[in-house]
């Protein structure tokens, strides 16, 4: 009897001393919240994040519809794979996008940024879009811009902006050489 006894304290403060997991679940914290009041004067809660799961892009809004949807496929594809800052290799970076997306069926050959104009448009089928201000460019269009010396910058017009090697939220400040796009 005295080893039972034993056994039996033994047992019972393994449990009070270990809880399972399964106890454990039971006495979860509650979740935090946050208690604010609006405008208007009524108390309101939201939950507090305490963990930020950033979210890939899926498909931006829908802008003209009479463009190709692969090049707002591109656009978003562009997006998933820029940078925070240039590594100067926009039209790289753009091309790369066009061929995932499926708009040009092989990779485009010119070495220089402001020649891109000329080969979508020759090459590939693309048209120039009556639209000067960047801002105006439907989502997926492809933006040429020139230089004088300098090879110049293509980019693509996304939801939030716009795309190359870097996103940005502002077009480049070079001349625009025109806005492209496949109908």
């Amino acid at each position: 009897m005295p080893k039972l006894l034993t056994f039996i304290v033994i047992i019972l403060g393994c449990v009070a001393f270990c809880p399972l997991p399964v106890f454990a679940m039971g006495f979860a914290a509650p979740k935090p919240t946050f208690a604010y009041t609006d405008a208007s004067g009524k108390k309101q809660s939201a939950d507090v994040v305490d963990k930020y799961y950033p979210k890939k892009i899926v498909e931006p809004f829908a802008g003209n519809s009479q463009i190709d949807p692969k090049l707002r496929r591109a656009a978003t594809i562009a997006e998933e794979r820029a940078h925070r800052h240039s590594l100067s290799k926009c039209w790289q970076f753009v091309k790369n996008a066009l061929v995932a997306a499926g708009v040009v069926k092989s990779r485009p050959q010119t070495p220089l940024a402001k020649q891109a104009a000329q080969e979508l448009v020759n090459n590939y089928g693309f048209k120039k879009l009556p639209v000067s201000d960047p801002y105006q460019a439907p989502i997926g269009a492809v933006l040429v811009y020139g230089a004088k010396r300098a090879a110049g910058h293509v980019e693509i017009r996304t939801e939030n902006g716009f795309v190359s090697d870097f996103r940005s939220k502002t077009p480049s400040r070079r001349p625009l050489l025109g806005v492209f796009a496949k109908t």
